[in-house]
């Protein structure tokens, strides 16, 4: 196994909840495992995401730097998708949903990120939980380790009544201090000092990139 796919399955280990506190999990993912899940997620990302009013958004597989997020906030992003993961694993379907919609409302709050890069934000939060679930897997490929889809059900992870009660106690903590779904209408104005990016999107009801699939195109 080479260090990156290492370092990322280390990083899975990390991100449990069980047996561990939020703060801990956070702590003990090392930048190293921030960037190859990062580099993962971009291996990913289709070249063109289509949105639910029918938009097309496309992305330039040759512009990475363009399109990825910072350090800082792909790690907070990870930590969204392990919530998600531990909410599937769990069978906490709605709170799944609400969980992901919570974060990419979070983002679009910012008014930073193009929609290019709230592709590339979602997709990240998405690799995170297919690799936390067992949904993706790093295989070799001329001598690296690769991350694909795993047609294959994974065995089923075992949730216990306590450890389902804690993740829908984060994820309602974490929604609550999210945007309202209706904060575009509401008049709430971004953070003081950001302006709105060129390309980027305004919240509607629901999340305006909703989870992407990993399908290459």
């Amino acid at each position: 196994m080479n260090t990156r796919a290492g370092v990322v399955l280390a990083g899975v280990a990390a991100l449990s909840l069980w047996g561990s506190t939020v703060s801990a999990g956070a702590q003990e993912l090392s930048e190293h495992a921030v960037r190859s899940f990062m580099e993962y997620a971009w291996s990913l990302t289709p070249q063109q995401f289509s949105k639910p009013d029918g938009s097309v958004i496309v992305i330039d597989k040759n512009k990475k730097a363009q399109v990825e997020v910072p350090l800082d906030v792909a790690r907070r992003v990870i930590m969204a998708g392990r919530l998600s993961a531990h909410a599937q694993i769990c069978d906490l379907r709605d709170e799944q949903v609400q969980n992901h919609r919570a974060l990419m409302r979070r983002e679009e709050a910012t008014r930073k990120w193009t929609q290019q890069q709230l592709v590339y934000i979602s997709q990240l939060h998405l690799t995170t939980l297919m690799l936390m679930t067992g949904r993706i897997k790093l295989v070799e490929q001329e001598g690296d380790k690769q991350v694909v889809v795993d047609e294959k059900k994974s065995p089923p992870q075992t949730c216990t009544p306590e450890q389902k009660e804690k993740v829908k106690e984060l994820i309602e903590a974490y929604v609550a201090s999210s945007p309202p779904p209706n904060f575009a209408q509401a008049g709430q104005k971004p953070p003081a000092g950001a302006p709105p990016a060129a390309g980027a999107p305004v919240s509607t009801g629901s999340t305006s990139v909703s989870e992407t699939t990993i399908e290459k195109k």
